[in-house]
């Protein structure tokens, strides 16, 4: 039941980053046309469609796998 409740307590800290961590990736990339941006893009992609299904905490694993393709450090809000 603990575990449970940090579960759903984390979640909506999870929802607010999601979103900034796509704008990082976005600007970090830009108007670039190499495979890695290419790929960068498809993976930001993924990991958007699984915050819209509440799945958040993969999101953010999902976002942090496309900014390792792009050669980007992220910057996380801090817990």
């Amino acid at each position: 039941v603990a575990m449970a409740m940090v579960a759903f307590s984390a979640a909506p800290v999870l929802a607010f980053e999601c979103p900034l961590l796509g704008k990082q990736i976005d600007a970090a990339i830009g108007s670039r046309m190499d495979d890695s941006a290419a790929s960068t893009k498809v993976i930001a992609g993924e990991a958007a469609k699984l915050h819209s299904a509440g799945r958040h905490a993969e999101s953010v694993a999902v976002y942090a796998a496309a900014a390792k393709v792009a050669g980007v450090e992220l910057q996380y809000k801090k817990k």
